[in-house]
């Protein structure tokens, strides 16, 4: 995860590392951007946003996507140097802290089931990684408020539950600890179905769970099937469903006489994208929307590989997970099944350039990544 000062700057730091290292080759991304100057707050803050389910008026239900205060694009054009914005081709992405989000009504009769404990507190609380890159969950220009996709996601589901939203920040590790003690009501944040966690967990899904392989521009490099990583240096997430997949492949590979990977763990981003702009990895594994951002926005690094997050025999998905039969998975799906239903969901994965990921429906503990034998 990133360190509380000065994230944001410390992503641009590893695209500046990235440029210096880098070989200007052309490709097929040639829409792409440079990379944007973002500010940053040297105080400390809070690691906790929170809007109201009635912050702005609700658009309605087919409401256009300008809705969101965004500005579209007709084409990439030239990187912008204003710090609260950030391009990829045909999208503008809004990175101050006032986010004009995408909202929705209330539905009384699936806020009605909302657990009692949480309606009279009159608010949901959800924790989530917001070291990530964008345009998952990460921090603001003001270096305090957590914005991203993820975050949007929460705020729709409260929009519909009638629920106040406190998005907060945790490492990846400590995000299920807060929900095993009851001091969180959900975790969205990148988070994948798998049979292990459907012991402990509920989840109500809300978008596919795509991983990509990313790698410098130029490098001629390509993943296409497990044995591919045999002898590459990696970089990948600790604990995440990446570093399963990647785990498990290279110990296949192993077994079938191909050289071993060399894995690498790094605590944030910014680390791995200094380790790929130096050299020191050759590919960084990780989720799909994240390396399609960075590689658009950079221009400098490419996506050489994607993979479903559950393997090589199901669509992998990604969903809220709550406590086990507390009964708040239930209206959470119905929620994500409204706001997909009235297209206000298309219309912030559009905002963040993530279409590609949806779903039609919401489903509760679907088939998840299968269990490794240890």
């Amino acid at each position: 995860m990133f360190t509380r000062s000065r994230r944001t700057v410390a992503i641009v730091s590893a695209f500046a590392a990235a440029a210096l290292t880098l070989s200007a080759c052309g490709s097929s991304d040639d829409a792409a951007v440079s990379p944007v100057a973002v500010e940053s707050s040297t105080s400390a803050g809070a690691s906790t946003t929170t809007d109201t389910a009635a912050s702005s008026a609700p658009s309605s239900d087919t409401a256009a996507p300008s809705s969101s205060g965004e500005a579209a694009s007709s084409s990439a054009g030239s990187s912008s140097a204003d710090p609260s914005s950030a391009e990829t081709p045909g999208v503008t992405f809004n990175l101050e802290p006032d986010q004009k989000r995408i909202t929705t009504a209330e539905v009384p009769e699936i806020a009605a089931k909302v657990p009692a404990a949480i309606r009279e507190r009159g608010k949901l609380i959800v924790t989530g990684s917001a070291g990530t890159a964008p345009p998952l969950s990460f921090y603001a220009t003001d270096d305090q408020t957590i914005i991203g996709s993820e975050v949007d996601i929460a705020h729709l589901i409260g929009n519909v539950l009638g629920l106040d939203v406190e998005y907060q920040a945790a490492d990846w590790a400590q995000n299920f600890v807060r929900i095993d003690s009851g001091e969180v009501d959900a975790f969205i944040s990148n988070v994948t179905v798998t049979e292990e966690r459907k012991e402990k967990y509920d989840f109500a899904t809300y978008r596919q769970d795509n991983l990509a392989f990313e790698a410098l521009k130029g490098s001629g490099l390509k993943i296409e099937k497990p044995a591919d990583i045999a002898g590459h240096k990696i970089a990948v997430g600790s604990g995440t469903n990446q570093e399963a997949l990647l785990v498990a492949w290279d110990k296949e590979n192993q077994a079938a006489g191909l050289p071993a990977a060399d894995i690498q763990y790094y605590q944030n981003s910014t680390d791995y994208y200094l380790a790929l702009s130096s050299g020191r990895i050759d590919l960084y594994f990780g989720p799909y929307p994240t390396a399609e951002y960075h590689a658009a926005v950079t221009g400098e690094t490419e996506v050489v590989g994607n993979f479903s997050g559950a393997g090589d025999t199901l669509q992998g998905l990604i969903a809220v997970l709550t406590l086990k039969d507390n009964g708040l998975v239930g209206p959470i799906s119905e929620a994500i099944n409204h706001v997909i239903e009235n297209g206000t969901y298309g219309e912030v994965l559009a905002r963040w350039a993530d279409t590609g990921e949806a779903v039609t429906k919401s489903e509760i503990n679907p088939p998840g990544l299968p269990k490794t034998e240890s």
